[in-house]
């Protein structure tokens, strides 16, 4: 009687060890990555392309041509700003943890 006893209980602590290792070892999956919709060639041409035209009008409206063509710049490098902050803030809050 000690001798089943004996042999259920060590079949039973192997059933658990078998059964803990098989759940808990899952080295074969990879970490799924996820596309960042703030960034893109397409966004970026598109807020750099608006900074451009707002400072191009404001520009036109202080200084003429020439205050135009400066204002296009500035625009263009403040929508450029504007884009990576953009797509920094996006991937600090929804990075993977």
């Amino acid at each position: 009687m000690k001798n089943n006893q004996f042999f259920r209980i060590i079949l039973v602590a192997i059933l658990l060890c078998s059964m803990g290792l098989s759940l808990s070892i899952d080295g074969s999956q990879r970490r799924r990555r996820y596309r960042n919709p703030e960034a893109g060639k397409r966004k970026a041409a598109k807020r750099i392309g608006i900074g451009a035209a707002i400072g191009a009008g404001a520009g036109g409206l202080i200084g003429g041509r020439k205050g135009a063509l400066i204002g296009a710049g500035v625009g263009a490098g403040s929508g450029t700003v504007y884009h990576y902050h953009k797509k920094r803030k996006y991937r600090r809050r929804y990075r993977a943890r």
